[in-house]
């Protein structure tokens, strides 16, 4: 593994953990809980982390439209997160499940997200591109 690469999933886990935090907290403003309390699980590191992987179709793409590379990216996070999250449920092990929410794909998916994984993975490209 180059250590390229491994600064790119140590960054990209990081990140993602903090987007997940700050996400999770901001439901307490729906809940008008002042103590913005935000959560996420170890294994969310690893999977944020492979957002790494997504370097070689960033440089793919990087000619392409914004929309082009925003929908790549986000078909990207949902195999991801299908797979990864298929494979922890497995051992009860799965963080998330989405099945009462109403565009849920098996509970491991939610396709209203679509729009913040568009963005999520635009930012994974910054990330990713900067050198």
């Amino acid at each position: 593994m180059s250590s390229q690469f491994g600064n790119n999933f140590l960054t990209c886990g990081m990140t993602g953990w903090c987007m997940e935090i700050i996400f999770t907290s901001a439901h307490c403003l729906m809940d008008k809980n002042p103590k913005l309390i935000g959560n996420t699980s170890i294994w969310m590191f690893p999977i944020y982390g492979m957002a790494s992987f997504l370097s070689p179709v960033c440089a793919l793409l990087k000619k392409q439209s914004l929309w082009l590379r925003g929908s790549v990216y986000t078909l990207c996070i949902f195999t991801g997160e299908y797979l990864t999250g298929s494979f922890l449920r497995r051992f009860k092990a799965c963080p998330w499940d989405y099945s009462k929410s109403p565009l849920n794909i098996k509970g491991l998916i939610r396709l209203d997200y679509a729009p913040l994984w568009f963005g999520a993975g635009l930012l994974f490209e910054k990330i990713l591109c900067r050198h």
